[in-house]
């Protein structure tokens, strides 16, 4: 939320750690990464190995998996880790790969030092995700936050509607997480703490969802009033699968210019 943002809000130790897939293939990004991200982990898929070794450089904690069936032969990879372990020591690595031969698997892992598993792809991708996240949580990636958050700052369609009084109160959303929305209305509601708002309509791009939250504050800020809201338990489970997938995608968006 926009209250909770810190002058350090870009270490990893607050703000968690990023995942890499790079050249992951349809299953990879429709399975695993889809499920990293429901878990609320900061997961990215990358399609250009050079840019993204600059990014390791300004994420030196990041945990990076590579399907190296693609863009170049083995050696050529197990060059390319090199380079990363030299360039980014901390960079945790895992692999994806087609063929099923446990003997290569062995001494790929031992020879370029694969901490966070090596995978084959033509195995049931669910499995490889549930595996995943047994890694992944045994390395506390998420830092001090629970919920990845998304600022809608630069949107042109992230809107909240509020009935109130046979009226509809109408804002603007400022940032967004499965917990709730930050919001500026076009006129002070004067909501106070604790406030029930029941069927809320929420709008990010193409997506309407409704639901129903609790005001749990405002704060003045560049004379606007934010007000921020958080949704009940009542939330529809659907509705967090969507509000999960935009908060992943609009991650993804911004840290394309950096790796894609």
């Amino acid at each position: 939320m926009d209250s909770e943002k810190t002058t350090d809000e870009h270490h990893p130790d607050i703000t968690g750690k990023k995942i890499f897939f790079l050249y992951p293939t349809a299953s990879i990004v429709n399975q695993v990464v889809f499920e990293l991200a429901q878990n609320e982990y900061e997961v990215y898929t990358a399609k250009d190995h050079g840019r993204l070794a600059r990014a390791l450089r300004k994420y030196p904690d990041s945990i990076l998996y590579i399907n190296i069936d693609e863009k170049m032969p083995v050696n050529e990879w197990e060059k390319w880790i090199g380079e990363q372990r030299a360039s980014s020591p901390s960079v945790k690595i895992g692999i994806f790969y087609s063929k099923n031969d446990d003997e290569f698997r062995d001494k790929f892992i031992e020879k370029n030092r694969i901490t966070c598993g090596f995978f084959y792809l033509r195995v049931n991708m669910m499995h490889t995700a549930e595996t995943i996240l047994e890694i992944l949580n045994k390395l506390d990636l998420k830092g001090r936050r629970k919920y990845l958050r998304a600022s809608t700052e630069r949107e042109t369609n992230a809107v909240i509607n509020i009935p109130l009084r046979g009226e509809f109160m109408n804002g603007v959303i400022k940032d967004v997480s499965v917990v709730g929305v930050s919001c500026v209305f076009d006129h002070d509601p004067g909501f106070q703490k604790n406030t029930l708002l029941k069927d809320i309509q929420i709008k990010l791009q193409s997506m309407l969802l409704k639901a129903e939250s609790v005001v749990f504050g405002s704060r003045d800020s560049g004379g606007e009033k934010i007000y921020v809201l958080i949704f009940t338990q009542r939330i529809d489970p659907d509705i967090k699968i969507k509000i999960r997938k935009y908060v992943q995608k609009s991650l993804q968006t911004k840290m394309d210019y950096e790796i894609n």
